[in-house]
Protein backbone atom coordinates (compact mmCIF):
# COMPACT_ATOMS: atom_id res chain seq x y z
CA UNK A 1 0.00 0.00 0.00
CA UNK A 2 1.17 3.51 -0.84
CA UNK A 3 0.14 6.85 0.62
CA UNK A 4 -1.17 9.02 -2.23
CA UNK A 5 -1.80 12.74 -2.03
CA UNK A 6 -4.41 14.09 -4.44
CA UNK A 7 -5.93 17.51 -4.99
CA UNK A 8 -5.79 20.56 -7.19
CA UNK A 9 -2.36 22.02 -7.87
CA UNK A 10 -1.35 24.47 -5.19
CA UNK A 11 -2.96 22.54 -2.34
CA UNK A 12 0.42 21.46 -0.94
CA UNK A 13 0.76 17.87 -2.18
CA UNK A 14 4.48 18.07 -2.97
CA UNK A 15 5.43 19.97 0.17
CA UNK A 16 3.35 17.75 2.44
CA UNK A 17 4.67 14.70 0.61
CA UNK A 18 8.29 15.64 1.33
CA UNK A 19 7.52 16.22 5.01
CA UNK A 20 5.58 12.95 5.27
CA UNK A 21 8.45 11.10 3.64
CA UNK A 22 10.81 12.46 6.30
CA UNK A 23 8.44 11.56 9.14
CA UNK A 24 7.62 8.06 7.87
CA UNK A 25 11.07 7.35 6.38
CA UNK A 26 9.40 6.38 3.10
CA UNK A 27 10.52 7.39 -0.38
CA UNK A 28 8.51 10.21 -1.94
CA UNK A 29 7.77 10.54 -5.64
CA UNK A 30 6.16 13.56 -7.26
CA UNK A 31 4.32 12.05 -10.25
CA UNK A 32 4.40 15.29 -12.27
CA UNK A 33 8.18 15.54 -11.89
CA UNK A 34 8.50 11.84 -12.76
CA UNK A 35 6.48 12.38 -15.97
CA UNK A 36 8.64 15.40 -16.87
CA UNK A 37 11.83 13.44 -16.28
CA UNK A 38 10.61 10.51 -18.38
CA UNK A 39 9.54 12.84 -21.21
CA UNK A 40 12.59 15.10 -20.98
CA UNK A 41 10.37 18.19 -21.03
CA UNK A 42 7.98 20.18 -18.86
CA UNK A 43 4.28 19.48 -18.55
CA UNK A 44 3.61 22.69 -20.51
CA UNK A 45 5.85 21.40 -23.32
CA UNK A 46 4.12 17.99 -23.25
CA UNK A 47 0.73 19.74 -23.51
CA UNK A 48 2.01 21.86 -26.42
CA UNK A 49 3.41 18.85 -28.31
CA UNK A 50 0.88 16.13 -27.44
CA UNK A 51 -2.20 17.94 -26.16
CA UNK A 52 -3.96 17.18 -22.92
CA UNK A 53 -4.76 13.64 -24.07
CA UNK A 54 -1.06 12.91 -24.61
CA UNK A 55 -0.22 14.24 -21.18
CA UNK A 56 -3.06 12.28 -19.54
CA UNK A 57 -1.82 9.12 -21.27
CA UNK A 58 1.65 9.71 -19.82
CA UNK A 59 0.12 10.45 -16.41
CA UNK A 60 -1.83 7.16 -16.49
CA UNK A 61 1.28 5.21 -17.51
CA UNK A 62 3.20 6.85 -14.67
CA UNK A 63 0.51 5.89 -12.15
CA UNK A 64 0.69 2.24 -13.20
CA UNK A 65 4.48 2.23 -12.99
CA UNK A 66 4.69 4.12 -9.69
CA UNK A 67 2.09 1.95 -7.97
CA UNK A 68 3.87 -1.29 -8.84
CA UNK A 69 5.87 -0.72 -5.65
CA UNK A 70 4.45 -0.03 -2.20
CA UNK A 71 5.47 1.79 0.95
CA UNK A 72 5.99 5.14 -0.72
CA UNK A 73 4.47 8.60 -0.69
CA UNK A 74 3.03 9.58 -4.08
CA UNK A 75 2.20 13.20 -4.85
CA UNK A 76 -0.16 12.74 -7.79
CA UNK A 77 -1.04 15.27 -10.45
CA UNK A 78 -4.22 17.25 -9.94
CA UNK A 79 -5.97 15.69 -12.93
CA UNK A 80 -5.00 12.06 -12.38
CA UNK A 81 -8.48 11.39 -11.02
CA UNK A 82 -10.13 12.31 -14.34
CA UNK A 83 -9.82 8.78 -15.72
CA UNK A 84 -11.86 5.98 -14.17
CA UNK A 85 -9.01 3.48 -14.57
CA UNK A 86 -6.73 5.81 -12.59
CA UNK A 87 -9.26 6.16 -9.79
CA UNK A 88 -9.55 2.36 -9.69
CA UNK A 89 -5.76 1.93 -9.57
CA UNK A 90 -5.47 4.50 -6.79
CA UNK A 91 -8.23 2.77 -4.80
CA UNK A 92 -6.50 -0.60 -5.17
CA UNK A 93 -2.93 0.47 -4.44
CA UNK A 94 -3.12 3.56 -2.21
CA UNK A 95 -4.46 5.02 0.97
CA UNK A 96 -5.48 8.40 -0.42
CA UNK A 97 -5.42 11.83 1.19
CA UNK A 98 -7.25 14.64 -0.58
CA UNK A 99 -5.73 18.05 0.17
CA UNK A 100 -8.15 20.95 -0.29
CA UNK A 101 -8.15 24.74 -0.29
CA UNK A 102 -10.50 27.40 -1.63
CA UNK A 103 -10.14 28.58 -5.21
CA UNK A 104 -9.04 31.99 -3.93
CA UNK A 105 -6.33 30.45 -1.75
CA UNK A 106 -5.14 28.21 -4.58
CA UNK A 107 -4.90 31.23 -6.91
CA UNK A 108 -2.92 33.11 -4.26
CA UNK A 109 -0.49 30.20 -3.82
CA UNK A 110 -0.04 29.72 -7.57
CA UNK A 111 0.67 33.44 -8.04
CA UNK A 112 3.57 33.09 -5.56
CA UNK A 113 5.01 30.06 -7.38
CA UNK A 114 7.53 31.10 -10.04
CA UNK A 115 7.34 27.70 -11.76
CA UNK A 116 3.58 27.70 -12.29
CA UNK A 117 3.66 29.74 -15.49
CA UNK A 118 6.60 27.93 -17.06
CA UNK A 119 5.80 24.34 -16.08
CA UNK A 120 2.01 24.19 -15.88
CA UNK A 121 -0.27 25.08 -18.79
CA UNK A 122 -3.61 26.79 -18.53
CA UNK A 123 -6.35 24.19 -18.89
CA UNK A 124 -9.08 26.56 -20.09
CA UNK A 125 -7.37 29.78 -21.21
CA UNK A 126 -9.47 31.71 -18.70
CA UNK A 127 -8.15 34.02 -15.98
CA UNK A 128 -6.52 32.02 -13.17
CA UNK A 129 -9.27 32.29 -10.54
CA UNK A 130 -12.05 31.53 -13.04
CA UNK A 131 -10.13 28.51 -14.34
CA UNK A 132 -9.54 27.19 -10.84
CA UNK A 133 -13.20 27.60 -9.91
CA UNK A 134 -14.39 25.86 -13.09
CA UNK A 135 -11.91 22.98 -13.04
CA UNK A 136 -12.16 22.46 -9.29
CA UNK A 137 -15.97 22.31 -9.44
CA UNK A 138 -15.81 19.67 -12.18
CA UNK A 139 -13.25 17.58 -10.27
CA UNK A 140 -14.78 17.76 -6.77
CA UNK A 141 -16.91 14.59 -7.09
CA UNK A 142 -13.90 12.67 -8.45
CA UNK A 143 -11.61 13.80 -5.64
CA UNK A 144 -14.33 12.95 -3.12
CA UNK A 145 -14.78 9.49 -4.68
CA UNK A 146 -11.03 8.82 -4.56
CA UNK A 147 -10.23 10.04 -1.04
CA UNK A 148 -9.94 7.98 2.11
CA UNK A 149 -9.52 11.16 4.13
CA UNK A 150 -9.76 14.88 3.36
CA UNK A 151 -7.53 17.57 4.84
CA UNK A 152 -8.26 21.28 4.40
CA UNK A 153 -4.88 22.98 4.00
CA UNK A 154 -6.15 26.54 4.11
CA UNK A 155 -4.67 28.57 6.96
CA UNK A 156 -2.42 25.67 8.01
CA UNK A 157 1.34 25.42 7.87
CA UNK A 158 2.76 22.43 5.99
CA UNK A 159 3.70 20.89 9.35
CA UNK A 160 0.11 21.29 10.61
CA UNK A 161 -1.15 19.61 7.43
CA UNK A 162 1.24 16.70 7.98
CA UNK A 163 0.17 16.40 11.62
CA UNK A 164 -3.47 16.26 10.49
CA UNK A 165 -2.64 13.54 7.97
CA UNK A 166 -0.62 11.47 10.43
CA UNK A 167 -3.40 11.70 13.03
CA UNK A 168 -5.87 10.13 10.58
CA UNK A 169 -3.71 7.43 8.98
CA UNK A 170 -4.58 3.84 9.80
CA UNK A 171 -2.12 2.15 12.14
CA UNK A 172 -1.20 -0.35 9.41
CA UNK A 173 0.45 2.53 7.54
CA UNK A 174 2.01 4.38 10.46
CA UNK A 175 3.66 1.28 11.90
CA UNK A 176 6.46 1.83 9.37
CA UNK A 177 7.20 5.11 11.20
CA UNK A 178 8.62 3.29 14.26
Amino acid sequence: MNLALIGYRGTGKSHAGRLLAERLAWPMIDADIWVEQQAGRSIAEIFAAEGETGFRDRESQALVKLTEASGQILSLGGGVILRAENRQRIAERCFTVWLTASATEIARRLARDDQTQTRRPSLTGKPTLHEIEEVLTARLPLYRESANITIDTEGKSPEEVVQSILAQLPSSLTQKEQ
